[in-house]
């Protein structure tokens, strides 16, 4: 039985897009990012060795957050160690077995610009602050990271594919053109499906005024997408607008919740000046980040399900910011 979502007319995705698309929904619904096999099988007549070093089986499966933690003045803190973290999944307190301060694991972010009607008017400033962005992000750090930039309005663009090329990035964004609905949820959900099974880190950076209108996606379709996709969310509200504050709706309250979520944060910049404090907030988070493994133990596992993961430093006074949580594959 084929469970996959249709594809939708009123998601509008281009041509360009839609190979993606027909390809990624499923995927997407079968994610298995941020549950990684311990190591791949064997081959069928392949015997252990003495010189292969001892096999694990691909039933046990490493479970990765990535972690940041501020002290009470909100002041990033880089010099903590593995005996100061405690993490539980399913409230079982688990054994924290992969460690890493300050991870240099490769980056893969996907940004996510908003180019429909309301937006019109910010769009130069948001154009450059991007750019800035994606330089920043490119000049420092591992040599492997990569971005994707997508646009979207009504309908989703995959402009430019994970790459490092920054003068496509500027001709892509230059020839924005602000028109149409917004369709937030429906881009977050498919620039998730290009992040999962990529190698590293995922980050999610959207760049917005905060309000879905046209998407074929729910809140829910997006937050398991991101989730599922082992990315954390970064959205930028340049223009905050009123919004219905329950949990399932469109706006400001809904982006701030998926960001918690999956272990990001949202900016809400008060003028365009800002923009660029909210990026380099975002890049120092990004390589400031603790990354935290672990073999589930004690917990019910069954396919897709979720699983909650509390992760906290044991000295007073510290606040860690993590994902909620994981699905299995």
């Amino acid at each position: 039985m084929n469970d996959c979502w249709p594809v939708h007319p009123n998601m509008g995705i281009n041509r360009q897009f839609r190979g993606i698309v027909l390809l990624g929904l499923c995927a997407a619904l079968h994610g298995v990012a941020q549950f990684k096999p311990a190591s791949p099988p064997a081959a069928p007549d392949q015997k252990p060795s003495q010189a292969q070093g001892p096999l694990y089986s691909t039933s046990v499966n490493l479970a990765r957050l990535l972690v940041s933690v501020r002290d009470r003045q909100g002041a990033i803190i880089t010099n903590l160690n593995k005996e100061d973290f405690r993490l539980t999944d399913s409230g079982v307190e688990q054994q924290v077995a992969v460690f890493e301060r300050n991870t240099s694991l490769p980056l893969s972010v996907a940004i996510l610009m908003d180019t429909s009607g309301s937006t019109k008017i910010d769009l130069h400033y948001e154009t450059g602050s991007v750019l800035r962005f994606i330089a920043a992000l490119l000049e420092a750090g591992n040599p492997d990271d990569q971005f994707a930039l997508f646009t979207f309005n009504w309908h989703t663009n995959l402009d430019v594919d994970y790459s490092r090329n920054r003068s496509r990035a500027a001709k892509a964004l230059n020839a924005a053109r602000n028109e149409g609905g917004t369709s937030l949820y429906d881009a977050m959900y498919l620039a998730s499906d290009t992040l999962a099974g990529r190698e590293g880190r995922h980050v999610m950076v959207v760049v917005t005024d905060g309000g879905d209108t046209t998407s074929y996606k729910k809140y829910g379709d997006a937050l398991r997408a991101v989730q599922q996709a082992d990315a954390v969310l970064y959205p930028i509200v340049v223009v905050p607008i009123s919004g219905d504050a329950g949990r399932n709706l469109g706006g400001e309250h809904a982006l701030a919740t998926l960001a918690v979520s999956t272990g990001g944060r949202i900016f809400n910049p008060s003028g365009f000046t800002e923009l660029d404090k909210a990026f380099a907030d975002i890049i120092r988070e990004l390589r400031t980040q603790y990354l935290i493994g672990f073999y589930p133990k004690d917990v019910k596992q069954e396919p897709r399900r979720f699983h909650p993961v509390a992760v906290t430093v044991k000295q007073p006074g510290m606040k860690t910011i993590a994902r909620s949580g994981y699905y299995e594959p």
